[in-house]
């Protein structure tokens, strides 16, 4: 009888031992899913709003604005300045396609608001108070804006033509992008690393 209630009791004890292993096995995971969890809010809370509201990557495709922007660059897109400011002249922006606003396209700002746009023997002229002859350094020297273009735009209208003239399909074909259209101008080009470098705005 003694033989067995030794063996009974050492049974009895290793149930015992299992038992409080898995308690501290669950005391210890419970602390680092909560971690996670938190980790996983917080990171929702702080990346989401900048994803939605203030940045957003944006892919390019095709070769409409080549040599500037090439097919497969990764652009961080500036979603917030235009709420503080209007968009400028030179500005690459992406925006809503007016004829299918599921499509996303990036084009380069040429013409405001309230200005007429003439393209004329290959070259552009912005009317309004004093006209200007657009001089475009960032076109290769030998490059002409094929078309023959007369357009008055609205209180809330842009013009905007690839930099890559003879492959692009922009305002000389389709028309002017409303304001709201806008999403927002191409800030950043991360991608490939070796051509990592702020989208700057040509003066004119």
């Amino acid at each position: 009888m003694e033989e067995i209630n030794k063996e009974t009791n050492k049974e009895t004890n290793n149930e015992i031992g299992e038992k409080n292993t898995g308690r501290k096995s669950i005391k210890f995971i419970l602390p680092f899913i909560w971690e996670i969890v938190q980790i996983v809010v917080i990171a929702s809370v702080i990346v989401l709003p900048i994803r939605y509201f203030l940045f957003q990557p944006f892919i390019v495709k095709g070769e409409s604005m080549t040599p500037n922007l090439n097919p497969g660059d990764y652009l961080i897109v500036d979603e917030i300045s235009y709420r503080f400011s209007e968009p400028q002249r030179g500005n690459i922006i992406v925006f809503k396609y007016p004829k299918d606003t599921t499509q996303k396209f990036i084009k380069r700002i040429i013409g405001l608001p309230n200005e007429t746009v003439e393209i004329k023997d290959g070259k552009i002229t912005i009317y309004k108070e004093n006209n200007l002859l657009l001089n475009e350094e960032y076109l290769p020297g030998d490059l002409k804006t094929d078309g023959n273009t007369n357009i008055v735009l609205g209180p809330d209208e842009y013009f905007v033509l690839g930099d890559n003239r003879n492959y692009s399909y922009d305002s000389r074909i389709w028309g002017t992008v409303p304001k709201n259209y806008i999403i927002g101008k191409a800030y950043l080009r991360i991608f490939p690393i070796k051509s990592l470098s702020q989208i700057a705005t040509p003066s004119y």
